[in-house]
């Protein structure tokens, strides 16, 4: 009986300090398993430490390890999809390499998946991060959930086994700038979502900072929402409608007190910078859109390879 192949796939940045811990920890789950063989694909993102050196060290060993080193860092959305899709696997498993995705739910999600599910994803129940950090995740999600016109998975890192039907619908979307946690929920196959306690980054620092965030913040809502746009319009209306009621309230109040009403300049200050300030927040909301419309139109290649070892 063939064995089954199990793709999987970890983009790291200057992660020096995890990738070999995290191979023998994946190659430990694999081989107690038993009945699949596996690959494990790495995807460097240029990194500027020891990470390609440390994880050519470990492919000369381990020929199951595939490693592709990007030309320049080409970002945290598009690297780690572009791994995906090169993955040859009846199933494709995401792990991170910080290690804060446990590997040992390797099994829980194989397990899941031989029952019949297309998708297997965990899904954060519990963090050991910070908590203020932890929850202003959990108010993104919220957020995003609401404003989305389909049912987006709550605390979903993107965490998870994916069939090979998920991933060759995928490759026909052919998105150069993806949402991938909105993708997997809007292919739509039935899922299995298992909870777990996501464990603190225990060495090295992460590569997330405010601008990142905000991108993936901004790219969930502006691929899967037009809330926002409609939103803008809706305002627009109101302002509209309560600035001619208050202009009719003003010329009557003249009217009846000609002599002892004066508008003032405050005002005039106010309603100027707040009707200002609305006009640039719904702009800036406009600009996400075009931003988005106009990378689709560009079509650029997800990453650029600089070098393939094992393939």
């Amino acid at each position: 009986m063939t064995q089954k192949l199990i793709s999987i796939v970890t983009a790291c940045y200057n992660e020096e300090e995890n990738v070999r811990e995290l191979h023998e920890r994946v190659l430990k789950e694999m081989l107690s398993l038993g009945d699949y063989c596996y690959e494990h694909i790495f995807i460097d993102n240029a990194s500027t430490d020891r990470t390609v050196e440390i994880l050519k060290e470990i492919a000369a060993h381990d020929r199951r390890v595939k490693i592709i080193v990007n030309a320049r860092n080409f970002g945290h959305i598009r690297s780690p999809y572009h791994a995906l899709l090169q993955a040859k696997g009846e199933a494709v498993i995401s792990v991170v390499a910080d290690l804060q995705d446990p590997p040992e739910m390797i099994a829980d999600f194989i397990k899941k998946w031989e029952k019949g599910y297309k998708i297997v994803v965990g899904v954060k129940e519990k963090s050991e991060e910070s908590p203020l950090f932890f929850a202003v995740r959990k108010l993104y999600y919220n957020l995003i959930g609401r404003l989305s016109e389909i049912s987006l998975i709550k605390n979903f890192t993107g965490f998870g086994l994916y069939d090979r039907k998920v991933m060759d619908i995928l490759r026909q979307i052919d998105d150069p700038y993806p949402y991938f946690r909105g993708l997997i929920c809007d292919i739509g196959f039935e899922r299995a979502e298992i909870p777990y306690v996501q464990p603190v980054r225990r060495r090295g620092f992460t590569k997330n900072n405010f601008y990142t965030l905000y991108d993936m913040a901004m790219l969930g809502i502006t691929n899967h929402s037009k809330v926002p746009l409609r939103l803008a319009t809706m305002t627009g209306f109101t302002m509209a409608f309560f600035s001619l009621f208050l202009a009719f309230g003003y010329l009557i109040y003249k009217l009846i007190f000609w002599n002892s009403f004066t508008v003032g300049v405050a005002p005039l200050v106010i309603g100027l910078f707040f009707f200002g300030s609305i006009q640039l927040f719904f702009i800036g909301v406009i600009g996400e859109y075009i931003g988005s419309i106009h990378t689709q139109v560009l079509k650029r290649p997800l990453v650029v390879e600089k070098e393939r070892i094992n393939f």
